[in-house]
């Protein structure tokens, strides 16, 4: 029998209390002045456990990307983010988190109809959450990624403060708006930039032709994204083999499948039916009109592809497959989705399999989502998968070498980003009601941020000296 949830539906007004009302359980001045906790769990033992789980000789090439500053090191920390986060203040007023919401898992991809959208991108640990949570990710990894810049200390401070403050702004839009209005907001690449246009014109004199250039790299960025798909991936992942593509060996990044069978322990021959299982299983978890499109393609090479920073050593596979000829290529990314690491200090997921907890999270909160988004249980046990294209005009901007006013305006469009999707699962009438109109809130998870990105860097210095004492190993950075 099916279980029917009882919704409650509450007035704009009723609404709106409730979030003012939550300012007494957590005043908004209350995020700033974070200290670590006298229990803290040790940095580096939490990294320690979650490499349990991973493939052993991808650990080293974790370690190394993480190795390469504070900043990166951060993208490879959500574990170690999580366990302090659950400390601080919540207000009680729970959306779908992204879970990981650093800058860097901001960028550009394909809809559906085929126009570019700025969007979150990375869903690995989405879960049920306090919205704080996201926003003080997002805030702290621009204060580290501009400290990581060199920005003037007053530099890091405004980017902070835009990130902040244009989730603010947005959630007070959103709160105004009919709820399918919510649902179909969006940001397009045409609206990113006449944004990017309308900042450049607002700067005189030298800054002017910084701006100028900034714009430039933006569109050839733009221009790039949407060269990325799957005939571009063809052409730098496959080669011709005796009239037949196959995947390219590039160990430890791309490792094919024909040569993964010591880790594995997996034949050639046992991969093929289990892969053909799993293709059918993934099959049925996608809507019925996309089964039937991929069921014109068929398994052409599958390999072994390592990605990101903190998702290193998780198993990650891309699937060739081929359609009406050699060259109508599809490149399936397939991912393994573990626990989020929320669930540590959160409500576990509602979904039985993590994999669906992954697509789950990411329909609900990405304006539009890949039309290949499913998800299938590994092979082996306790192993769970999620699957999407790997490239559909995707792309990301370079953040290490953003100028100050560049990643401001990035700040703005991912401020407006998370708000957007925070407001499709939570209610952004009392997100807004609890947030306000003045700074307050700003101001306070600006202070959390610039006391985070100094832990931040403590712990980097534990981790680096774990690295040089053997505790751990790092390979030079792939």
């Amino acid at each position: 029998m099916a279980v029917v949830t009882k919704v409650e539906h509450q007035s704009v007004e009723e609404r709106a209390a409730k979030g003012r009302a939550c300012r007494e359980q957590s005043p908004r001045s209350g995020h700033k002045a974070w200290a670590p906790a006298t229990d803290r769990p040790d940095p580096v033992a939490l990294l320690e456990e979650q490499n349990l789980t991973r493939d052993q000789d991808l650990v080293p090439v974790r370690h190394g990307r993480m190795l390469v500053s504070p900043f990166t090191f951060y993208r490879g920390a959500a574990r170690i983010m999580a366990a302090d986060l659950k400390d601080t203040p919540r207000a009680g007023l729970v959306s779908q988190l992204c879970g990981d919401a650093h800058l860097s898992n901001f960028g550009v991809f394909a809809s559906p109809e085929r126009t570019l959208l700025f969007d979150l991108n990375d869903f690995d640990e989405t879960l049920p959450g306090p919205f704080e949570y996201d926003v003080k990710r997002m805030a702290a990894s621009f204060t580290i990624a501009a400290r990581n810049n060199a920005f003037t200390a007053d530099e890091v401070r405004d980017v902070t403060l835009a990130a902040v403050r244009s989730y603010r702004e947005a959630m007070a839009d959103f709160a105004r708006m009919r709820t399918l209005d919510i649902w179909y907001a969006r940001l397009s690449e045409e609206q990113l930039l006449e944004a990017v246009d309308l900042a450049v014109r607002s700067q005189k004199g030298k800054a002017l032709k910084k701006a100028q250039r900034g714009a430039e790299a933006a569109r050839r960025n733009v221009d790039k994204a949407r060269t990325r798909d799957s005939l571009h991936a063809l052409s730098k992942l496959a080669e011709l083999v005796d009239g037949q593509y196959r995947i390219v060996s590039q160990p430890p990044i791309v490792v094919p499948l024909r040569e993964l069978e010591s880790a594995y322990g997996m034949s050639a021959e046992e991969a093929g039916p289990a892969l053909r299982e799993q293709l059918r299983a993934y099959r049925a978890t996608l809507p019925a009109d996309r089964r039937r499109l991929l069921e014109r393609f068929e398994v052409v090479d599958v390999a072994r592809k390592v990605v990101g920073v903190g998702s290193v050593g998780t198993r990650a596979f891309i699937v060739l497959l081929q359609g009406r000829d050699q060259q109508d290529p599809l490149f399936l990314q397939v991912k393994e989705a573990t626990r989020s690491v929320l669930e540590d200090h959160l409500p576990k997921s509602r979904y039985r399999q993590p994999g669906e907890r992954v697509v789950q999270g990411q329909r609900m909160m990405q304006a539009a989502s890949d039309i290949f988004l499913g998800w299938t249980k590994g092979v082996q046990d306790n192993r769970y998968l999620y699957w999407r294209q790997l490239r559909d005009m995707k792309g990301s901007a370079v953040v290490e070498g953003m100028k100050p006013l560049a990643m401001r305006f990035y700040a703005d469009a991912c401020g407006w980003t998370l708000a957007r999707a925070h407001a499709r699962s939570g209610d952004p009438v009392a997100i807004d009601a609890y947030l306000g109109k003045g700074d307050t809130f700003d101001r306070s998870i600006t202070d959390f941020s610039q006391r985070y990105a100094v832990q931040n860097d403590r712990d980097y210095e534990a981790f680096a000296e774990a690295v040089r004492s053997g505790r751990l190993e790092a390979a030079d950075a792939v």
